[in-house]
């Protein structure tokens, strides 16, 4: 296990199961922080985590998931 997955907390996992559940998610940092709410600072340090730890990727402005091939508009 990463170092950031075993510090994950509630929030990680929620936004995970999220993006889990509907594999052709997508969201900007601001549909995120309104979507898992929160004070928006601890929901981009998430996304970012989980970008860090590959679960996640990141194209220009859109977090999708990174186990699903190229990203298309």
């Amino acid at each position: 296990m990463t170092p950031i997955l075993e510090r994950a907390t509630d929030l990680h996992f929620r936004i995970w199961a999220e993006f889990r559940t509907m594999p052709g998610l997508r969201l900007t940092r601001d549909q995120a922080c309104r979507l898992f709410g929160g004070e928006s600072n601890k929901v981009v340090e998430a996304l970012q985590d989980l970008v860090d730890a590959a679960m996640l990727r990141q194209f220009g402005p859109y977090y999708v998931r990174a186990d699903l091939g190229n990203f298309t508009a």
